[in-house]
């Protein structure tokens, strides 16, 4: 063990020394391991931090809800496109057919959005979301009320001018500081008065945030908004009770909207009902693609990268010959030159690698902002950097490494 640490720590030295001997050689065999590295680790932080940012805003609708609307989230099969335009949209009385007569529902509630601007005194908001909701929202949704509260049962049904506004609106129309609960904004010419905050959510890449929203009841809006027009994105989502599965619930949900719908047996069904298992699937094929593209992009640096490695090796051998054969005169076994040479290999291909990291994490701490996401240089991808730098410093480092191992010391000490 004594003589392995030995050997890691010549094999370290002679390796300093020739980066340090011959810089310009050097910068160019380990650019194109740093380049390969940066290449593919980039992709795969950049396409982790964008799945972690998706999958997350897709778990924020909830993996227990269907969505009742008119397009479904994914087209199939030989239906014709024009069939899904001549569909309705979700309609309240779909909502009220669902909440009287389902058995597997826990909650369903109705919503609407529109863009408006929302105005306090001197500080406005142009086109902020406006979101008609029916009572049971909070239900189905996943938000937090941070100050205040949620609409009454009576609030709802009666249609008050009362609104719940995101954390970013809260922002834009108040001071710091000021407390938001009991003051008046003025939507649609009316006021609104608000009874409550949703905490901030952060960006969402599916544009589900309820940071820039505010809601407010559905019998308020729907006395101003036409509710089924399909430019305000009418739908309906449903949550199941506690044991069950989103099949059960589709297939109840199906026979219900069918019967109010007055839609005849053996026509096809003019609703969709859409669960986000549909939108992972989708995204599952996506960044499958965009990781083969990533191995692919920096498969072909690390390959010059490694002949730069195994080059600068076989160099490096030449100039020590010399010093090889002087070394296996007093005793140096084979094994032991192999394992130097490997080890200043693997060492240089480290290097690399790490510089390709480096680069990497310098520009998550900045590229943050210009893709509206949190960006983050992972251990995983921070480990497979490493460990791919690790290989290809073997498999480049192995033939320079053979070949000096197998030099005759008494020919070798003459060169």
């Amino acid at each position: 063990m004594h003589l392995f640490f030995q050997l890691v720590k010549e094999s370290i030295l002679f390796a300093s020394h020739s980066l340090l001997a011959n810089k310009l050689r050097t910068f160019l065999s380990l650019l194109g391991i740093t380049i390969g590295i940066f290449a593919i680790i980039t992709v795969f932080t950049v396409t982790d931090s964008l799945e972690k940012n998706i999958r997350g805003s897709i778990e924020s609708l909830g993996n227990n809800v269907v969505i009742v609307e008119k397009w479904p989230w994914a087209f199939g099969g030989d239906y014709p496109w024009w069939k899904y335009m001549l569909r309705p949209t979700a309609r309240v009385s779909d909502l009220e057919a669902i909440l009287q007569s389902s058995k597997t529902t826990e909650a369903a509630a109705f919503r609407v959005d529109t863009k408006k601007r929302v105005q306090y005194f001197d500080n406005m908001v142009e086109n902020a979301t406006i979101s008609g909701v029916s009572a049971d929202y909070n239900l189905v949704s996943n938000f937090e009320i941070e100050q205040g509260r949620y609409f009454t049962q009576l609030e709802s049904d009666n249609g008050k001018n009362v609104a719940i506004l995101g954390k970013v609106l809260q922002e834009g129309l108040f001071s710091p500081g000021e407390n938001p609960l009991g003051k008046d904004v003025k939507m649609f010419g009316r006021k609104f008065t608000i009874i409550g905050i949703v905490k901030k959510q952060g960006e969402s890449m599916m544009g589900n945030s309820m940071d820039n929203q505010v809601m407010i009841p559905l019998n308020f809006i729907r006395n101003i908004l036409d509710v089924r027009a399909e430019s305000n994105e009418p739908y309906i989502a449903v949550k199941a009770k506690a044991g069950v599965s989103n099949a059960q619930l589709k297939d109840e949900l199906t026979g219900i909207l069918r019967g109010e719908r007055r839609l005849q047996p053996g026509t096809e069904d003019n609703f969709a009902l859409n669960e986000t298992s549909v939108l992972s699937k989708g995204f599952d094929g996506l960044f499958d693609v965009i990781g083969m593209v990533g191995w692919i992009i920096g498969g072909f640096s690390i390959l010059v990268g490694g002949f730069g490695i195994a080059n600068i090796m076989f160099v490096s051998v030449k100039e020590r010959t010399n010093l090889i054969g002087i070394q296996k005169s007093l005793g140096a076994k084979n094994y032991f030159i192999l394992l130097q040479f490997l080890s200043e290999a693997i060492f240089l291909s480290l290097i690399g690698g790490l510089l390709g990291l480096f680069i990497i994490w310098i520009i998550t701490l900045f590229a943050g902002d210009a893709f509206g996401m949190e960006i983050t240089l992972t251990l995983s991808n921070t480990v497979l950097g490493l460990t791919i730098s690790f290989l290809i410093g073997i498999i480049s480092g192995f033939v320079p490494a053979y070949s000096a191992a197998q030099l005759d010391p008494v020919e070798a000490i003459r060169q």
